[in-house]
């Protein structure tokens, strides 16, 4: 799955997750691929499964391209 990563970051910090969202925009590529940069994901503490189910909820508006 891939994800914009503003999108990702504007979603930590409406929840409150400052200190990943700084973590996601200075380490994570502007276009983030869950299956290529999952190990960075699990490093930030950022589950793929978790992102998915968020995705499913319409936790990242429209900018989700499968």
């Amino acid at each position: 799955m891939k994800l914009d990563k503003q999108e990702l970051v504007k979603m930590l910090r409406t929840q409150g997750d400052n200190d990943t969202a700084d973590s996601v925009d200075s380490r994570l590529p502007d276009e983030i691929d869950t299956e290529r940069d999952g190990d960075q994901l699990d490093e930030l503490g950022l589950d793929r499964t978790q992102l998915m189910a968020k995705l499913a909820a319409g936790g990242f508006g429209d900018s989700i391209a499968p």
